[in-house]
């Protein structure tokens, strides 16, 4: 990977890893599901009636934005709203990292070394850790629907990775389209139409501050940037920087929500952290191996 490229990676995954301390913040003030919503119709409108709709067929737009919008952004707020804290939803959401490259092995014949699986494996004991967490800061409901998230998001990369899409952020503005009304309906379906009334009565700096965070340099730059890098390097190098969304992830969560930290996290942490580097150094590993094997 380049440096640039890897630079403007982890600039994206640090975005992303602060923005579940803004989701959360954003819960605070508003119905989740109308959170979500709001930031994906501010993310499509008014830029929408700026940029020419991409040369892709509306089913490609409609299922991305559908699975982006709500199968992983609706699913993710609505975890949190039911007790995740941020930092631990953040992690739930790397799950899709080890999706991501089966999908990638399955679908688009791409290698999955010892090396990779290796590092996989490693990381993934790191996520089965969270299960035995009971500071409060996970609920069985959250599990159940940040995991949802997770095999959405999984799905996106593979439509991105499946199909031609020449001009990713129109692509990106023009697939926003398709999560609000879902999320509104989705929302009323549950909660009535209290959520739509407090929200006209409640609004806050800290509300507004949230959905538009989201909407900009979370969704519309974030997405735009990370989906053309993903065109240019398979699965297995782009899905396992993921990994490092739940470093910023928690570290968001301390500073703002004072989330404790206790053995069992760090232990999950370093197990993650190890198997990401052992993933990207896997080309390396394999060469190092190869002339361990021939010279002795």
């Amino acid at each position: 990977m380049k440096p640039i490229h890897l630079l403007i990676a982890l600039a994206v995954v640090a975005v992303w890893g602060l923005n579940f301390s803004i989701i959360k913040l954003g819960v605070s003030e508003m119905d989740p599901l109308i959170l979500s919503g709001l930031r994906f119709l501010f993310a499509a409108i008014p830029a929408v009636l700026f940029i020419p709709r991409p040369k892709v067929t509306w089913s490609v737009l409609v299922t991305y934005g559908i699975l982006f919008g709500v199968g992983v952004w609706g699913m993710l707020t609505l975890s949190i709203h039911v007790g995740m804290s941020a930092g631990m939803a953040s992690l739930l959401l790397q799950s899709s990292a080890f999706i991501s490259v089966l999908l990638g092995a399955v679908f688009l014949r791409e290698d999955i070394s010892i090396v990779k699986i290796s590092g996989l494996l490693l990381s993934i004991i790191g996520l089965i850790l969270i299960f035995t967490i009971t500071d409060g800061s996970v609920t069985v409901g959250g599990i159940m629907l940040a995991l949802v998230a997770a095999i959405s998001l999984s799905l996106t990369t593979l439509i991105i990775k499946t199909k031609t899409i020449p001009k990713m952020f129109a692509f990106v503005v023009w697939s926003c389209i398709f999560a609000p009304i879902p999320l509104f309906v989705i929302s009323y379906l549950i909660e009535g139409s209290e959520g739509f009334i407090l929200l006209a009565q409640n609004i806050s700096f800290y509300g507004i501050f949230s959905v538009m965070f989201q909407a900009y340099p979370v969704t519309l730059l974030g997405y735009f940037l990370w989906n053309k890098l993903t065109v240019i390097y398979p699965l297995s190098i782009m899905a396992p920087l993921t990994l490092l969304v739940p470093i910023f992830g928690f570290l968001g969560s301390i500073i703002f929500y004072q989330e404790p930290i206790g053995l069992t996290k760090v232990v999950a942490f370093s197990l993650i952290i190890l198997g990401l580097a052992i993933n990207l150094a896997d080309k390396s590993l394999m060469t190092f191996f190869r002339k361990a094997i021939i010279t002795s």
